[in-house]
């Protein structure tokens, strides 16, 4: 294969692993901007998204979409008990404590999905079946394409609820100024809540996604370790940012282990993280609105 068509499968496959970074990506940033906590149960939202994805469509027998759009809202349901139960009862203690009890919760879930599930794989049907897709040179699994597709959906539909809806416009207000954002009568604790709920839900979209390769209870580590270097590449908080950072982390780690080893792919990300703190530690995208109150 010449180095020309190596590229261009490394790009495809680079652009693949970046949507689902971006999506996780955007869950730190969604919690971040509305608590200034980094939430690190993130992913595990990933990995509760496809092991509930395959229980309801392996043991409950129900259909890959419903199986998909159920597990989705379960994942949400769990973001939101988690703020509910373990970061509300914090919210006059430091940041810090906040923190700690999302790495507890994290603890908590891959735990319970241990005893529960146990340690294997779980799996569900790849979406469609088929040969795979070729663009020019490059071959790529139909599965690559619902994961990018899916993706861009669900980055369009949560730029659409920030910039249409009123709860949308209310989770920006508060993510500037919580104490103007009370002032005018939103209730800041509620958009909290919000913010837990929809940020479970795009974890739960990327675990869904990827639910056909397989996950299991440990899983979710390595995505939220992705997400977090993504979200910290394109500049924390930023919505925009943190697409941009998961497309950029994707790319530049299949490059890496394309053209020097796979056996560095993990180590890259880590490396590109380093860096950007180095050099630029707001991230590549970071927009300056204000001092946070």
């Amino acid at each position: 294969m010449k180095f020309a068509d190596q590229l261009l499968q490394y790009l495809i496959n680079g652009i693949t692993n970046g949507g689902i970074y971006a999506l996780i990506a955007l869950g730190f940033t969604i919690i971040y901007k509305s608590t200034d906590i980094i939430n690190f149960a993130q992913g595990e939202f990933v990995m509760l998204g496809a092991v509930f994805m395959s229980t309801l469509y392996n043991r409950a027998h129900l259909s890959l979409p419903v199986s998909f759009g159920l597990s989705v809202l379960a994942v949400a349901a769990v973001g939101i008990l988690m703020e509910v139960l373990m970061i509300h009862p914090l919210r006059d203690g430091s940041v810090i404590s906040q923190i700690m009890a999302t790495i507890g919760a994290s603890i908590l879930f891959r735990g319970s999905v241990m005893l529960i599930w146990g340690r294997n794989d779980l799996f569900v049907p790849f979406f469609s079946c088929g040969q795979p897709y070729r663009f020019f040179s490059a071959i790529f699994d139909r599965q690559y394409v619902w994961i990018l597709v899916i993706a861009l959906i669900s980055m369009g539909v949560l730029h659409l609820f920030y910039e249409k809806t009123t709860h949308g416009k209310a989770m920006t207000a508060c993510s500037a100024n919580k104490k103007a954002s009370m002032l005018v009568g939103i209730n800041v604790q509620t958009m909290v809540i919000l913010s837990f709920g929809l940020s479970a839900a795009l974890g739960a979209v990327a675990g869904g996604v990827l639910a056909p390769f397989g996950m299991k209870y440990d899983s979710g580590v390595t995505f939220g370790l992705k997400g977090f270097c993504a979200a910290i590449v394109g500049g924390l908080g930023n919505n925009v940012g943190a697409m941009v950072g998961g497309f950029v982390l994707g790319v530049v780690e299949e490059l890496g282990a394309g053209l020097i080893s796979s056996n560095y792919k993990n180590a890259l990300s880590f490396c590109i993280l380093l860096a950007v703190l180095l050099i630029r530690p707001q991230g590549i995208l970071f927009i300056r609105s204000g001092e946070r109150v």
